[in-house]
């Protein structure tokens, strides 16, 4: 409207504001980068940057695994996946970069996997970017690497979240103003086994045919890990709260719900 304005005005002034209208127009500027850079060997900086409370947007590819590079194990690669430097399986679980985001509080973290749910990825990214503070937002992405048909990839992110390895949801500390719980579950519960995603991808599939049984001990702990962190992440969405509303000293209701 306002270009439109100043094309039917002749002065100096107008020709002046003209050609500096394009930069009166708010711009969204995200970050965008791979999990090797953001759970790993970038993770001070993108730590630093969330931290200094500033309207910063960023977007994280999470193929678990420094595909760039040759595909090497990293902070983000899954227990029992298969990589370079672990050939046997990685025996510990994947870093939860969500939920340390989510820890400082005021950091709008959203969890998505567009071929499981595109609406809830839409959402994620307008709440993001109209989020006046940092913005993080993983997305499950599917990768060479992993070992599968790339035309299935959607196919295999929905298993992912069906099976609760990749919980999708949002955390909008702006909710917690409203008195509503900042995290918003947008998953529901596991309603198949970890292994109906897990081996339709070689990276676990392998260590079944080369490992039998270290594969059938790492898939256990991975289902018991996908079970324990579904269980945290769903009594969040029920029971957390802002401590800054309570007076010091004073007990709330939901601090005095047991375990």
């Amino acid at each position: 409207m306002l270009k439109a304005k100043l094309e039917k005005m002749t002065s100096k002034d107008a020709k002046l504001l003209a050609s500096l209208a394009d930069f009166l127009v708010r711009k969204s500027v995200w970050i965008i980068g791979g999990d090797g850079w953001a759970y790993d060997i970038g993770y001070g900086g993108l730590d630093h940057v969330i931290a200094s409370g500033r309207n910063v947007n960023i977007l994280i590819l999470d193929t678990e695994v420094y595909s760039n590079t040759g595909g090497q194990m990293s902070k983000a690669t899954p227990l029992g996946g298969v990589a370079k430097f672990a050939a046997g399986g990685k025996p510990l679980p994947k870093k939860d970069l969500a939920f340390q985001a989510m820890s400082y509080g005021y950091v709008y973290v959203a969890k998505v996997a567009f071929g499981a749910n595109d609406t809830q990825t839409v959402r994620a990214f307008i709440e993001a970017e109209a989020y006046d503070g940092p913005s993080v937002i993983i997305a499950y992405s599917h990768c060479i690497a992993h070992g599968i048909n790339m035309i299935r990839g959607l196919d295999q992110q929905k298993l992912a979240v069906e099976c609760g390895y990749w919980p999708l949801f949002r955390f909008n500390p702006d909710k917690v103003k409203t008195g509503e719980n900042p995290l918003k579950l947008d998953s529901k519960a596991p309603k198949i086994p970890l292994k109906d995603y897990a081996y339709n991808e070689t990276r676990y599939k392998m260590l079944a045919k080369s490992m039998p049984e270290q594969a059938k001990r790492l898939l256990e702990l991975a289902q018991a890990e996908v079970n324990q962190r579904w269980r945290l992440y769903e009594r969040m969405a029920e029971h957390v709260y802002n401590p800054a509303s309570a007076p010091a000293g004073e007990k709330t209701e939901k601090q005095d719900t047991p375990a």
